[in-house]
């Protein structure tokens, strides 16, 4: 019985370790730096979640309170894990497709089919390693295309929510914004000055040129040979010595909620105890069919190059210590939808935008969703589906100006496109990404376009080549100098 308990010991001791090194891990994903900054950047990408949720909640009647309460534990969980500012964003082309203007709108069972069949097949190609080979397939010039097009429509979209007033039932703009107003113009303008002001030009680490990485490769060296402590998340050089006047993000929603009870008094009024009732959503065939067709395949294309590849190779050009990889995001973005769009929580996935948009306003590693998630929590247990009209009132002015700068972050890292040839794949991909509207066809032609510039620089070895092959013929075929002699003399003696 000794020897026994003996020989378990190491395998304890080990098992203990080695649970021991995974929890400081976790602790330190989420290990608090600096408190106001992280919690002003769990804020960046406000501008794309409350206007999507909002559309989603009065036009196809998606719950509110249930959809706070589940994306609030994948914020949790995604930061706990990752480490990184993982944001948990709405499926963008499903909301397109469910808020679009006709009576032929998706139910709530159509929108729930489709984020479970995306969520599925990305479920299935993160756990099949397939996703793993698309990631090695598609080259970076194409993968900047799709970030620089998702940039500039984010941008192109928070100057209509600045310069004009937003119908989100409709998905379309009801007018030139008023200059004054507790959702003027000037509201709008003042809070782009503040964001200048609190977080300047932004960029990150993948903007660096070559002399700045070889600088900040000396320093970290210097640092580690003299033990000092290297914070992780890898600013730029520089960007330390870049101070924070004040945390932007916290202060612009501050203000927004005030003055959306300015707006509308009677929200406070409609704020109730308690949170939404948990109901699974009853699907048929037909849902599953129509949802598939029409929001699932379209999705599709975007949640593979936005949600996944674009996220994980622009989260590792900004926390190079911490690794993404296709793998665990494919996965969590299958495993959010299975989980939640079963009780009719609203389709979600993470985006390259969003990760832009909370580093741009400070986050540095996974405190920041984490925040963001509690408080989705906080609030939907004690209020509930009942603060929709409070979110509607908040100033679409003040949602434009962060959605404004979190697109810019995003459009500048794709300033490593160095070479023409980079660069002409990646402007291509942008184009007809916009024109189309469609990340798929842009994927498509920038994929296409790389091929041709590859295949153009073959010509230039071909003469090597046939040369080569023109020789070997020449001596194959060409007749032996002694056996020709040979013969010669035979026929003259003869």
């Amino acid at each position: 019985m000794d020897v026994f308990r003996n020989s378990q010991e190491p395998f304890g001791r080990q098992r203990r370790t080695t649970m021991r090194s995974y929890g400081m891990r976790l602790r330190d994903n989420i290990r608090c730096k600096n408190f106001w900054q992280e919690l002003s950047g769990s804020l960046g990408d406000l501008g794309t979640f409350i206007p999507i949720l909002l559309a989603l909640a009065y036009v196809n009647k998606v719950d509110l309170g249930t959809t706070l309460l589940f994306t609030g534990m994948y914020n949790v969980v995604t930061g706990v894990l990752f480490g990184v500012p993982m944001p948990v964003q709405p499926m963008k082309s499903i909301a397109a497709v469910a808020i679009a203007e006709g009576p032929d709108r998706l139910t709530v069972p159509q929108i729930m089919a489709a984020g479970l069949s995306t969520g599925a097949v990305l479920a299935f190609l993160g756990l099949s390693g397939l996703m793993t080979v698309v990631d090695k397939i598609v080259p970076l010039p194409v993968v900047r295309g799709i970030q620089l097009s998702q940039g500039i429509a984010f941008g192109i979209t928070a100057v209509k929510y600045i310069l004009y007033n937003q119908d989100f039932t409709a998905n379309k703009s009801s007018g030139d914004r008023m200059w004054i107003g507790l959702d003027g113009l000037l509201l709008a303008l003042a809070a782009c000055v503040v964001i200048i002001l609190c977080t300047g030009p932004g960029g990150g680490r993948q903007c660096r040129s070559p002399r700045q990485e070889e600088v900040g490769e000396t320093t970290r060296s210097r640092n580690s040979e003299t033990h000092e402590d290297v914070e992780s998340s890898n600013e730029a050089p520089g960007e330390s010595a870049r101070k924070w006047v004040a945390p932007a993000g916290i202060l612009l929603f501050l203000l927004g909620v005030v003055l959306a009870i300015i707006r509308d008094p009677a929200t406070l009024g409609d704020l109730k105890l308690g949170p939404s009732p948990l109901k699974l959503v009853k699907i048929s065939m037909n849902d599953w069919k129509v949802g598939f067709v029409r929001a699932a395949i379209p999705q599709l294309p975007l949640s593979v190059l936005n949600s996944v590849v674009a996220v994980c190779k622009l989260s590792n050009d900004l926390f190079p210590n911490k690794t993404v990889t296709v793998f665990s995001v494919s996965t969590s973005v299958g495993l959010m939808n299975l989980v939640g769009c079963w009780f009719g929580a609203m389709p979600v996935c993470h985006g390259a935008g969003g990760l832009a948009g909370q580093y741009k306003f400070g986050a540095r590693n996974g405190l920041a969703p984490a925040l963001l998630g509690g408080a989705k929590l906080v609030l939907s247990l004690l209020l509930g589906s009942s603060l929709l009209r409070l979110l509607a009132s908040f100033p679409v002015g003040l949602l434009g100006a962060l959605l404004l700068f979190s697109g810019a972050e995003l459009a500048m890292a794709c300033r490593d496109q160095n070479s023409n040839e980079d660069a002409f794949v990646m402007l291509v991909c942008t184009i007809v990404s916009l024109s189309k509207a469609s990340a798929a066809i842009g994927f498509a032609t920038g994929m296409l376009v790389f091929l041709l510039l590859k295949l153009r620089d073959l010509p230039t070895e071909y003469p090597r080549y046939i040369s080569g092959a023109r020789n070997l013929v020449k001596k194959s075929v060409q007749p032996d100098e002694h056996r020709v002699g040979y013969h010669a003399q035979l026929l003259a003696s003869s």
